[in-house]
């Protein structure tokens, strides 16, 4: 029993991430934590010294925002190689979903059927299933750590690529300092809109790339943001 609810999990979750939540392009954080971590700030830091030397008429900071992971995502480029992506794997998760309705069937089968063995027989079918489904479940999780793995391959090159660009757009306008407030423990409190950068530097890299916008845009599940250049 225990087992067939695994299954049944299987099953029903599928081997994809959950889907990135449509999240808006100035994500400013209601309840944030106490401070921001080493690891929160890094992107940042890294951000600030490549703008060194940037000339500041007032001679004061300039801060942005961005949310970086949402810009990574809402690229024309990460939108269509995810689509690819999703192509790539989309017959292995199809023969996954067919190979547990099988199994499925098989169960209910063996339970209707369960009064009319012998006891022999009952046990060695029984057997037998356990076997398929620990089977079943072994190839379903390679599956699910080699999509993620193809997942975080694909964001973490697509990420390395919108940080160039970052960095020239925060150097080009005067940024001394930007502050990624994608992350759930983002040091910011407060940030007016016209000091968020994501769509701009979304809009910056669709230029650079050249790759169209998609016909329909796709919620793509993103990995943890790298901090700072990858």
């Amino acid at each position: 029993m225990k087992r067939s609810l695994v299954l049944a999990a299987l099953l029903a979750t599928g081997f994809s991430l959950p889907a990135l939540a449509q999240t808006p392009a100035a994500p400013l954080p209601s309840a944030p934590g106490s401070g921001a971590s080493g690891a929160d700030t890094a992107g940042a830091d890294a951000a600030g010294a490549d703008t060194a030397g940037v000339a500041n008429p007032t001679g004061s900071s300039k801060i942005a925002v961005i949310a970086f992971q949402v810009a990574v995502g809402r690229t024309n480029e990460f939108q269509r190689d995810f689509l690819d992506l999703q192509k790539k794997w989309g017959p292995r998760q199809q023969q996954l979903k067919a190979e547990g309705a099988e199994l499925d069937n098989e169960t209910k089968q063996l339970q209707a059927q369960s009064s009319t063995l012998s006891e022999s027989d009952r046990f060695t079918r029984t057997q037998a299933l356990s076997d398929k489904k620990k089977d079943f479940e072994q190839k379903f999780n390679d599956a699910r750590t080699d999509y993620q793995q193809d997942l975080q391959n694909l964001y973490n090159t697509a990420a390395s690529k919108v940080y160039d660009v970052l960095a020239s757009y925060a150097q080009k306008n005067g940024y001394t300092l930007v502050l990624d407030i994608a992350t759930q423990q983002t040091a910011v409190m407060y940030a007016i809109e016209t000091t968020n950068i994501t769509q701009a530097v979304i809009d910056a890299y669709n230029a650079k790339s050249g790759v169209p916008a998609p016909a329909q845009p796709v919620n793509a599940p993103l990995p943890a943001a790298p901090t700072g250049k990858q």
